[in-house]
């Protein structure tokens, strides 16, 4: 039979009430009793119930996380210092991976609402699903537009493009090709794009933009990889939308012969660590992710305690080039 508050008071010796305080945090505590409840708590094995605890004080302090793969290091990486942000203001939180499915995203949606999440941070694409919930839950998006009304948190995807672009040109390539995510997705990254295209004009220089019809895939990168090889003779540079493409590609060349740098020049996107650990030589546009997670919580948990305080930044974070070397 599972112990009880009442259970723990007698074990401690003190009443139900100070057992209730001490386990929400409420009123003047002394450290002895403190201790005393709590070395009681562990001896007789109490548990308490988070869930009741939360309808009491209208708060379960959960926080849900929706992204379409743990397995992609920019999600990773991003997840991991969203749960660390997370955990420094007094939040757990649950980690859904949607493979961005809509409908696998309404049943994590449709979960989270009943385990009664204070929020949620969302980095999947699919449009619409939040809608309903908006209104009466705080939400807030990491690149990604879920909602005309949801908040987005997302670093300079235009200075992004604007850099690697310039970076290439002013290696000696003239012959350059921008890869990026799939269109039909509603996403600021697409401004990576936007700014390769204006750069490639300004200098007099012809666009030439691929897509990927699915991002994260390494099959999907293989065949597009080699069809841009073989439409593309002359190539000489590669604007890669993430890191494990540019890696692709490099590889890629790699077996074909063709000498990266001196015959290809590749930027990749993103600069997480464990691209940074894989291949450790390739030029990157390094995204702030440890700042991305914290105005994220940040933001959200300032529409959690409705904190008028709390002065909301729109302005996107910047992103540095960091030269390896692939250029």
């Amino acid at each position: 039979m599972k112990p009880k508050l009442e259970d723990v008071a007698k074990h401690a010796g003190v009443s139900r009430a100070t057992v209730s305080r001490v386990l929400n945090n409420r009123g003047y505590i002394s450290d002895k009793t403190r201790k005393l409840v709590n070395d009681s708590m562990e001896a007789i094995h109490y548990v308490p119930n988070e869930m009741a605890r939360s309808l009491s004080s209208q708060k379960s302090n959960i926080i849900g996380l929706i992204f379409p793969t743990v397995t992609n290091p920019f999600f990773s990486e991003l997840i991991f210092n969203l749960e660390m942000v997370c955990e420094e203001l007094g939040y757990k939180v649950f980690l859904c991976n949607s493979l961005n499915h809509a409908q696998k995203e309404k049943k994590y949606l449709d979960m989270l609402l009943r385990n009664q999440v204070d929020g949620i941070i969302v980095g999947s694409h699919n449009r619409g699903i939040f809608d309903g919930v908006l209104t009466r839950l705080p939400i807030v998006a990491i690149d990604q537009y879920i909602s005309d009304s949801a908040p987005i948190v997302s670093s300079d995807n235009y200075l992004g493009g604007k850099l690697a672009t310039e970076h290439l040109i002013k290696k000696g390539c003239k012959k350059i090709i921008h890869i990026g995510g799939p269109a039909s997705l509603k996403t600021p990254t697409h401004l990576r794009s936007a700014a390769y295209k204006d750069v490639m004009e300004t200098y007099g220089l012809t666009p030439i933009i691929y897509e990927t019809s699915q991002t994260f895939n390494s099959k999907v990168y293989d065949e597009l990889i080699i069809r841009i090889f073989s439409e593309n003779p002359g190539i000489n540079g590669i604007f890669a939308s993430d890191d494990i493409l540019a890696a692709n590609i490099y590889y890629k060349a790699l077996s074909l012969g063709i000498k990266v740098p001196d015959e290809l020049k590749i930027v990749g996107y993103d600069g997480t660590k464990t691209a940074r650990n894989f291949l450790p030589n390739l030029t990157t546009i390094q995204q702030p992710i440890l700042e991305m997670a914290k105005r994220a919580v940040k933001l959200l948990d300032s529409r959690i305690n409705n904190d008028d305080n709390f002065i909301e930044c729109n302005d996107p974070l910047n992103v540095i080039l960091v030269e390896g070397d692939t250029t």
